[in-house]
This record gives structure tokens, sequence and C-alpha cells, in this order.
């Protein structure tokens, strides 16, 4: 399946759309995928929500019509905000600056995340994926709701990771559930509509130890093709470890899947950070991707 050429193909349809009512549900359905599916693409491919994007494009060409001296109030209508202080505030908080403050120049969304990775051998990455037949298993751990289609959804994650050093959850997994492996998973689990939750949690044995404030997932037998993430140096810049992970999301979806496989929809995503990804000079972690045969 080319994720790709779909992608580009709902971009198209976006552009063609800012002026008029777009949903994340519109998009998908346009492109003939899921809500959660297509939202979850986007983002790997993009590094930004579908409708933030929708966002930063409708103030980007806004500000080219304000320095066309259109009025506030039309470029508002124009871009289905509901009052011209509305729109005002939303390019307040994009520009630092109200409209009329606004001098010439564009903003644009940024959509070559992850360009640092084909400076970094892409293919080495992408030629050393593994295939895994993980049998059923068991998650507890903590979790958030957030709305996968928008800016919530990794402001929520950022803010769950942080709880969970911040807080001692890490510690608590460990300490009361005692798995037999380290590592902690990251995975979202679809609600409805564009509702999600997102779980970082342990693998366990049972539930016999969970606490009231923790989650229990169970996920069944699926096949998964297995990525690393090329190693990166946290000792020396921590922030790199997050665009490995980014660029190694986008190069799935954009460049490996082949004729042979699909994404299996049926099942879930996820992440594995096990004790490679500490502050070490080589740090590394997983991305399981379920996948299915192409039927052709």
């Amino acid at each position: 399946m080319n994720y790709r050429k779909d992608m580009e193909k709902s971009i198209d349809f976006i552009e063609v759309n800012l002026g008029n009512r777009l949903t994340a549900a519109m998009i998908a359905d346009y492109v003939g995928y899921s809500l959660y599916h297509y939202c979850r693409i986007f983002l790997a491919c993009y590094g930004v929500p579908v409708m933030e994007y929708v966002r930063k494009r409708r103030l980007s060409l806004a500000a080219l019509d304000l320095d066309q001296g259109a009025k506030v109030i039309d470029i508002a209508l124009k871009y289905g905000f509901e009052t011209a202080s509305g729109f005002s505030k939303a390019f307040r908080r994009e520009y630092n600056c109200s409209p009329t403050q606004y001098s010439a120049g564009m903003w644009a969304v940024d959509l070559s995340a992850g360009k640092d990775l084909a400076n970094a051998k892409k293919e080495s990455l992408l030629s050393n994926v593994r295939f895994e037949t993980k049998e059923s298993f068991k998650i507890a751990g903590y979790a958030i709701k957030t709305n996968i289609s928008d800016a919530s959804s990794t402001k929520d994650v950022a803010a769950l990771w942080e709880k969970f050093d911040t807080a001692g959850w890490e510690s608590k997994l460990y300490e009361q559930l005692n798995p037999l492996k380290h590592g902690e998973v990251g995975i979202f689990i679809p609600g409805k509509g564009d509702q999600v939750s997102y779980v970082l949690g342990v693998i366990v044995d049972n539930f016999e130890q969970v606490t009231e404030d923790m989650v229990c997932l169970e996920i069944p037998e699926t096949k998964y093709a297995v990525f690393t993430t090329l190693p990166v140096n946290m000792q020396v810049k921590e922030e790199d470890f997050a665009i490995a992970i980014k660029s190694t999301w986008k190069a799935i979806f954009e460049e490996w899947f082949q004729e042979n496989y699909e994404y299996d929809q049926s099942r879930l995503d996820f992440e594995f950070y096990d004790e490679r990804c500490h502050l070490r000079t080589d740090s590394v972690m997983e991305i399981y991707i379920p996948i299915k045969q192409k039927c052709h």
C-alpha cells in the first residue's frame, strides 16, 4: 500500500477545502481510511496532528491575505473563524503578534520532518526490520484521554511521560507489579470518533497486583514488523532521540510498506522502551507495526 500517495492525496483535499468546513473524519473518509488509522499515519508522516496542520495552513494563508490588504473580519469568515476576535487570538498565538501588527512574510508548515534520517542512512534502518509473531500479552499502566486529530494529543502524551517520571509512577509499576522484563510500552487505544487513550505501562503476567489508579490491557496475538531507531548519543543531546523516533515513524509509512504487506488495522501498533533508551551514547527504541499479507 502506498501510504505516501494517500497522504499526499489528503493534503490536496485539505488545500482545496481550507475555506470550507473541514473535519478529520471528512478527510479520512475522502482517502478511504478509518478516522483513527488516518490520524495515526498522518501524524507519523508529517509530525503534526491533521487538524493542527489545517489550523496552521489556514493561518498561513490568512497571513498572505493580510499582506494583500484584506480586512480581518473578511479573513476570519473566509477561514472558518466565527468572529474576528477569535481569529485574532489564534493568529497571535501562532505569530506572537496581532493581525494588524503582522508584517510581510509567510509561515509555512514544515513537512520535512524526518529529513535528518535521509542523512543518517535511512536504508540501513529499513533493511534491518525484523518480523515477530508475538503471543497475546498483558499491559498494566497509566492512561490519559486525548484527541488524536489535534495538537492536544502530543501535549497530553508529553505530559503523561513527564508525570510518569516526576510522580514516581515508573518506580511504582516496577515495585508493585514486578514485571519479568524491563521495558515500557506506549500505546494508543481508539475510542469514539477521534478520541483515544494513550497508555504508558509495562508488560505483566497477570493483573493481580494492579492498583485502582492503573489501567489494564490485553493485546491479542499479532504479527509485527519491528523497527529499531538509529542510535543517537543522548549524553550529548537528548532531543535527538525524539527526532530519531519521529523520523522512523515517517520512514515506515512513506518508504517501507511494499507490495507484500499492509498495516493490519484490526491490531494496534506500539512503542517499546527498554534499558537501551537510557542516557547512553547509542540509545535506541523499538516500534512494533501490526502487519498482514496483502491480498493481490
